[in-house]
């Protein structure tokens, strides 16, 4: 199980004891947000993409969604998101519980600026029923990310 992958890279790191397991699903932003108590745009999703050859990985804020054009100014290629078949063997962890901690090998980490705007976010730990609470430093550090990038806009 993908949790197990995430809770054993985080013992390496120290930080195991600070995951949070839920009795309910946190598969979607609306349910980990109603799981944690918070706004949507704290809960930090993951969302997987192929770029030519490579699977990329940007996390952003809960309350955004992936803005083409700028996309395309990024990565030189219109966005294609990784099939729910595909999630799992490419990266590592089942939708619903993608997350940038203890990815395949050769899976690039993207923070989108979205996160900024926060002290703390929730990014999932590997399952549909888990979360921990980040700085964007600790973001950075755990989640072996490339570099910030700017290519979502708000939700309508």
């Amino acid at each position: 199980m993908a949790i197990e992958k995430v809770r054993a890279y985080f013992e390496t790191l120290g930080i195991a004891d600070k995951i949070l397991e839920f009795e309910t699903s946190s598969a979607t932003v609306a349910l980990a947000a109603q799981a944690l108590q918070c706004e949507e745009g704290r809960i930090a999703k993951t969302l997987s993409f192929h770029v030519g050859e490579k699977v990329v990985l940007i996390v952003a804020a809960g309350d955004v969604k992936i803005d083409n054009h700028k996309y395309k100014a990024f990565f030189g290629a219109k966005a294609k998101m990784l099939s729910y078949d595909e999630a799992e063997p490419l990266i590592g962890h089942a939708v619903g519980g993608v997350c940038p901690f203890a990815v395949n090998e050769g899976v690039e980490v993207y923070l989108d600026e979205s996160l900024k705007k926060f002290v703390t976010v929730f990014p999932a730990c590997g399952s549909a029923n888990s979360a921990i609470e980040l700085t964007m430093e600790e973001l950075e550090k755990y989640s072996g990310y490339v570099s910030w990038i700017d290519v979502c806009k708000m939700a309508e």
